[in-house]
């Protein structure tokens, strides 16, 4: 049986975010958002969020290119003198592994964006990290250890079959795939021993920032058997703090391309969050 999980990166970054998500979901297919706790218009995220009952919102974890929701002084090896977290993400990395200290203060921090999740009065759906940070075996151990508290359902898994992109277009897998598949099949282990739902396949890592609607009803005409998830990450436009060359807009209409829609409904693959779904 074909599953479907549609969801939304970085709701609660900004209004435009917000205002795509939306419309995503009210007239497209998706189905989830990851929303941003410390983001600059989570308050906004959440009210909207309110008004679409069927949308399923999860926690997307920061710990890399944005603010913590715990003060400076309480977090200093995770930012940098602006109060940002730091952005090389290989020595924080290290850090976070063999530094007792460091460790402290990241459990703290997730720990803390799941209590400020908890205090909007959303389910939540799923958790996942900005930049595939819990590939990190630390920041993972993190996330089921807290989330248990929490009640956690699911969670992302960044392991993309490589053969059904080939199938949509001319496609060669980049050496971060090789490196990062064995972290992402321990990942997916670790997850669903603790009983949280892990996709079989995600989608959107090869094509971040470029889920065009050929490329999106391509993975649909190809989704393999089992529990999918395809992300993507919509806005009206470009807004402060977003990444340069990504095609906002156009993942957008993709989400909301009727020809999609239509061959979504033709597979008869349903569609939900993890919640919808019994743990894999």
């Amino acid at each position: 049986m074909k599953r479907l999980i549609v969801t939304a990166d970085d709701f609660g970054a900004a209004i435009e975010v917000n205002e795509a998500v939306e419309r995503a979901h009210r007239n497209g297919i998706l189905s989830a958002a990851s929303l941003m706790v410390a983001g600059a218009a989570a308050g906004d995220a959440v009210t909207r969020a309110k008004t679409m009952p069927e949308l399923r919102v999860g926690l997307h974890l920061v710990l890399v290119e944005g603010r913590p929701i715990l003060p400076r002084d309480a977090v200093p090896d995770l930012v940098d003198a602006t109060g940002h977290f730091r952005t090389d993400m290989a020595r924080a990395g290290a850090a976070m592994f063999f530094f007792p200290k460091v460790r402290a203060q990241l459990a703290a921090e997730i720990e803390a964006q799941f209590a400020a999740f908890e205090a909007t009065g959303l389910r939540l759906d799923h958790v996942n990290a900005h930049k595939h940070f819990h590939l990190h075996p630390t920041i993972a151990s993190l996330i089921v250890k807290i989330g248990k508290a929490h009640r956690v359902t699911g969670a992302r898994v960044p392991l993309e079959p490589q053969d059904v992109l080939g199938k949509i277009e001319p496609h060669k897998a980049s050496g971060v795939v090789a490196l990062t598949a064995p972290f992402a099949r321990a990942l997916r282990g670790r997850f669903r021993r603790a009983g949280i739902t892990a996709p079989d396949a995600v989608f959107g890592l090869a094509w971040s920032g470029a889920m065009t609607g050929k490329r999106l009803a391509g993975l649909i005409e190809h989704l393999p058997e089992g529990l999918s998830e395809i992300y993507a990450h919509p806005a009206t436009g470009p807004y402060p703090g977003s990444a340069p060359g990504y095609q906002y807009a156009g993942e957008l209409a993709a989400l909301t391309d009727p020809a999609v829609a239509a061959a979504l409904a033709a597979k008869g693959i349903k569609t939900g969050g993890f919640s919808d779904f019994k743990a894999q």
